[in-house]
Order: structure tokens, then C-alpha cells, then sequence
């Protein structure tokens, strides 16, 4: 039986290569054999809400059981971590990925909103997790990596990938996100 995995897409556009789109699409063609890849369409993506992706969040969570590996890229990384040590649930989580996603802090002018903002004891409230691991580049330029060691700070135990160049949306892939799932 394949192990389920959910990703969750960034804001912005999702249509053909938009957005997440191929990232998404190169996830499922690298990991079909191994794993069943659910792509939920987040609601309004150009214009997201944070209550209305949680409420899709239960929706997506509810109809699982058993064990699953959840990938946020972008905004979907900080909506999932949030959710996580908002929410209860009954799920087992055994791995969390987060791809190039921002940290929004009070303390950051670029980077604040209420709406997404983690509070500062986060890690404390998450559930057990197996495995996190994080991804970003060294020159992203539009989610600067300085949030993956925000996250680091706070997730001492996560795995930090920095990778190099500037992407975001990996539209040619992510093989380091590969080769950890399959060695997972």
C-alpha cells in the first residue's frame, strides 16, 4: 500500500505552470510508484484566507487515516505548520516538508500578518513528528532564506536543505525532496 502524502500549493495562480503547478506535477511523476500524491485546490489562492485553507485543511485531513506525509511549498508550508500546532486531530504525521516558506513575524515590516503568524511557542504545540524537513534556496527571491533559519531556530531537530540558486517554484523540480522521500 502506498503511503499518502498531501501537498498543500502556494498562493498565487495554480493553473498550468503556475504557481506550484510543476512542482506539483514533478513530485507525482518522481513519486507515483511510491507514494499516493493528493493535490487539494486550496481556496482562493490569488486572495488566500487563512480560515478558509484551514477549514479545506480538516476537510483534506478528515477523509485520511493512518499515517501521512504532509509537503507545504510556500504559503501552503506556513499554512500546514500553523494548522498543525493550532489543530487537534487524529492523524499520525511521519514526515513534514516545508518548501521555501515564509516565517511571518510581528518583528518583520515585509513579512507580518496576523492572519498566518505562528505564535512564538509554536514548535511546543506541534504533534509528534517523525521527520521535518526543510528546503529552501540560498537566493530565493521572493521568500528570502533567512525564514528557513527562523524555522530552524524554532525546529532544532528539522532537517535545513539550503540549496543553491534563487528558486522558489522549482519549476525544473526538487530532487533533494525526492531522494529524502524515498530514503524516508
Amino acid at each position: 500500500m502506498k503511503k499518502q502524502v498531501i501537498f498543500i500549493h502556494s498562493a498565487g495562480e495554480q493553473g498550468a505552470l503556475q504557481g506550484s503547478s510543476r512542482l506539483a506535477e514533478y513530485l507525482h511523476d518522481e513519486l507515483d510508484e511510491w507514494y499516493r500524491l493528493l493535490l487539494p485546490k486550496m481556496p482562493f489562492p490569488e486572495n488566500p484566507k487563512y480560515e478558509l485553507w484551514r477549514e479545506k485543511l480538516d476537510q483534506e485531513l478528515s477523509a485520511l487515516d493512518g499515517e501521512v506525509i504532509l509537503i507545504g511549498h510556500s504559503l501552503g508550508g506556513s499554512v500546514l505548520i500553523k494548522y498543525l500546532s493550532e489543530e487537534a486531530f487524529d492523524l499520525s504525521i511521519i514526515g513534514l516538508f516545508l518548501i521555501a516558506a515564509p516565517y511571518w513575524s510581528k518583528d518583520d515590516t515585509d513579512w507580518h500578518s496576523s492572519e498566518f503568524m505562528l505564535p512564538e511557542n509554536f514548535a511546543s504545540k506541534l504533534p509528534q513528528i517523525s521527520k521535518i524537513f526543510l528546503y529552501h534556496s540560498s537566493n530565493d527571491e521572493i521568500v528570502p532564506v533567512s525564514h528557513l533559519n527562523h524555522f530552524k531556530e524554532k525546529l532544532s531537530d528539522a532537517t535545513a536543505r539550503v540549496l543553491p540558486g534563487n528558486e522558489h517554484f522549482f519549476y525544473e523540480g526538487l530532487p533533494e525532496i525526492v531522494d529524502d522521500l524515498k530514503n524516508f
